[in-house]
């Protein structure tokens, strides 16, 4: 059994808040040069070369990359033989949020009353928390903040397992098509597969963490991420739905067994401030 402390806990989440918010992965910003040179629209061209400087200006000051700094999500992948003292898991998680978000000058987003009153909460608190148990002594904190004109643009369709594949391929176009440019493309589209309506949208949400084009092991799926790519690219939206042949960076794909009247698949867009940062504790 190894202990960590729930202070441990707290500080590395109030880092990754941070630097989720100010630096894009490497795999995000070689994608969108990659992109950038495959672009044959003018504007869209231009466009990159904003979100491309914008990026580096977030990180050489240390400003938030958008104004949107999201809502937290927090993916935890806790050891079983991890032992957490000092202190709950979930409340040292928000804590570290809580001081994130203060000491990083980050917008604050959530409301509490999300129906009616819709008070901020003034700390980007509660975060939206999930945890895997798996082998090992280690605890993977993994820091997403979600801005909400790409999750507004989250699809869950329940298809007839008659519908196969052209159905996930049309749901999944269709979704990015009428997401248009509110998901701030150009996006990483995430998409579940199989399991329930909540199992699939987490995978959805989980798939866009993969590293930026990557493609799935399996060799059926990773022929319909590029499918799925090439199908979404010739809509024509373009980088901020000014035109171009740059919607999409990556089509990411996760598959889970689902029942046999059931075919439940699920998007969820990313825009191009494609955050997130992990540690391992």
């Amino acid at each position: 059994m190894r202990n960590i402390s729930a202070q441990e806990i707290t500080r590395t989440v109030a880092r990754l808040c941070q630097e989720a918010n100010y630096f894009l992965p490497e795999d995000v910003m070689n994608s969108l040069k990659k992109a950038r040179q495959n672009e044959e629209s003018q504007l869209g061209q231009q466009t990159l070369d904003q979100i491309l400087d914008n990026a580096k200006l977030a990180q050489e000051e240390q400003v938030a990359l958008c104004q949107d700094c999201g809502t937290t999500v927090v993916y935890l992948e806790a050891g079983q033989d991890v032992h957490i003292t000092g202190g709950d898991l979930y409340q040292a998680v928000n804590e570290g949020v809580r001081q994130g978000y203060d000491k990083g000058y980050l917008r604050k987003s959530m409301v509490t009353q999300p129906f009616s009153e819709r008070v901020n909460t003034r700390d980007n608190t509660p975060a939206v928390i999930h945890t895997d148990i798996v082998p090992g002594n280690t605890l993977k904190i993994t820091v997403l903040p979600k801005g909400g004109g790409g999750e507004n643009m989250t699809r869950l369709f329940m298809l007839t397992p008659a519908r196969g594949r052209p159905g996930i391929v049309d749901s999944v176009v269709q979704a990015v098509d009428e997401a248009g440019s509110n998901p701030c493309p150009p996006v990483v589209v995430g998409v579940g597969i199989g399991g329930t309506a909540e199992k699939t949208l987490l995978l959805a949400k989980k798939a866009i963490l993969r590293e930026v084009g990557k493609p799935s092991p399996d060799r059926e799926v990773a022929k319909l991420e590029k499918d799925l790519l090439q199908r979404i690219n010739a809509l024509g939206i373009g980088p901020q739905g000014f035109g171009g042949r740059t919607t999409a960076l990556a089509v990411h794909i996760e598959v889970f067994p689902a029942h046999i009247a059931s075919l439940p698949v699920a998007v969820a867009l990313q825009c191009h401030s494609a955050r997130h940062k992990e540690a391992i504790l």
